[in-house]
């Protein structure tokens, strides 16, 4: 199903509010109604108890949400899409060199005239890539943020991998102006332009992606005459064509990287085989580093290497540390690592908004939610 839409009049803020992260703790011991409309293939998603049996498969009454946005708890929210998200086509007419081109793509071709706000600071994040004792490849995540609202979109492109993605819903704000299409639900417009702002995901083929903030005065612009790609556009590309990390580096080189609001990024990528690496921009030159684990700080050899923040660099000596112990990893021995480096550890003011275990080779995504790991929401492709 091919999905096109319009809007007469509607102003979205993408606004890509890269700070730090808030307090916050939900625990909603109710699950979420079953959605009517769901469809063969669909999202499998449960709540469970961290100290019940972990499932190998999604239970029977898991539901599947379609393009109804359903929320999880306060906070968290899910929502699948099929059909084509005009990906192909922002990629076909070179893609773009800012957020705000994207934004401007968005309003031409899928969703309406857009009103725009950007706002800029850091977020601090965590990653790990460890074997299971089954022979499986795990790879965790951490997202450091102010309290958000976060939400996970499962999409079915008609030309590309499926996948599981989070996006900050707080980049994405909706403020009143003009008429809007009758046929154009707000829910489809909002998972429109989530599905071109993820900040990590897991495709069908079992790659991984995250997006780690690396606090420097530098920023990452190339301008070598290649199609442009943001930050957040260059995780929906890998996403939607990549299955190995060698095809994810191959598609890289192919674009020139612009990180939003002049920030830099690094990003962290894994995949079914085990391997896994780091891609940094150094002086707008593309850097890949093998590691298991990335936080915020530089990893390329030379003159910048370990530059970011302190505490990043604690927190990968604790994530390193801890791969140096043992081989292999269970689910919730990847849970235990995440929550050994999230925010609460710390005694500031952020929090951690979520932090997901994605079993690579089982295509499924454990997700916890503002430093919950008593309670987890599974997702499986």
């Amino acid at each position: 199903m091919k999905k096109t839409v319009s809007l007469l009049s509607l102003f979205l803020t993408f606004s890509l509010l890269l700070t730090g992260c808030g307090v916050g703790q939900t625990t909603s011991q109710s699950s979420p109604p079953a959605n009517s409309s769901s469809r063969s293939q669909a999202t499998s998603i449960s709540k469970n108890e961290a100290s019940a049996p972990q499932p190998e498969a999604p239970p029977a009454d898991a539901i599947s949400p379609t393009e109804k946005i359903v929320e999880l708890e306060p906070g968290l929210s899910a929502v699948r899409y099929d059909g084509d998200y005009g990906f192909d086509g922002f990629l076909e007419q070179g893609g773009a060199s800012s957020d705000r081109e994207v934004v401007g793509y968005l309003a031409e071709n899928l969703i309406g005239e857009l009103g725009l706000d950007f706002l800029g600071n850091f977020f601090g994040c965590s990653t790990i890539t460890a074997n299971s004792p089954a022979g499986g490849v795990l790879f965790g995540r951490n997202f450091d943020w102010n309290t958000c609202q976060a939400m996970v979109v499962e999409a079915h492109p008609e030309n590309g991998y499926a996948s599981l993605s989070t996006v900050n819903m707080d980049f994405i704000t909706m403020g009143a102006g003009g008429m809007m299409d009758a046929a154009l639900k707000l829910d489809q417009v909002r998972t429109l332009a989530a599905l071109y702002a993820p900040l990590d995901g897991m495709n069908e083929k079992g790659l991984a992606v995250s997006v780690n903030m690396i606090q420097d005065s530098a920023s990452i612009s190339q301008n070598t005459g290649k199609p442009g790609i943001t930050t957040t556009t260059a995780v929906r590309l890998l996403l939607d064509k990549a299955a190995t990390v060698d095809e994810a580096l191959e598609l890289l080189r192919q674009y020139d990287f612009h990180a939003s609001i002049g920030l830099v990024v690094h990003l962290a990528l894994a995949d079914s085989s085990g391997r896994s690496v780091v891609v940094e921009y150094v002086g707008n030159e593309m850097s890949v580093v093998e590691t298991p684990v990335v936080t915020n700080f530089y990893l390329t050899p030379g003159e910048k290497y370990g530059t970011g923040t302190s505490q990043s660099h604690t927190r990968y000596e604790i994530l390193i540390g801890l791969l140096s112990e043992k081989d292999s990893f269970t689910s919730d021995g990847i849970r235990d690592a995440l929550s050994s480096v999230s925010k609460g550890n710390f005694g500031e003011f952020e929090s951690t908004e979520w932090s997901i275990v994605f079993d690579l080779t089982a295509k499924t995504a454990r997700y916890y939610h503002r430093e919950n790991y008593k309670n987890s929401w599974l997702f499986a492709l």
